[in-house]
């Protein structure tokens, strides 16, 4: 049994949210680590049973939405 395309989406995931803390400009780090929980959710998805992984990525985008949009104390 080789990698599945739910591997795939699970490990660029992973990748996508350490790149994200690679960057020092916190507004870089929140866009890149959203993407990275988007892809999480797509994967959560794909599992099928993964709630957890979902519900905590899909909050994580609102949180970072939130901060994006209403709070610019990262400016």
């Amino acid at each position: 049994m080789g990698i599945t395309w739910t591997d795939w989406v699970g490990y660029l995931a992973s990748v996508v949210v350490f790149i994200s803390f690679l960057y020092k400009d916190v507004k870089k780090i929140r866009l890149i680590n959203m993407m990275g929980a988007f892809l999480f959710v797509i994967y959560g998805f794909m599992l099928k049973t993964a709630y957890p992984v979902i519900l905590f990525n899909g909050g994580l985008i609102l949180l970072h939405l939130y901060h994006l949009v209403f709070k610019k104390s990262h400016e």
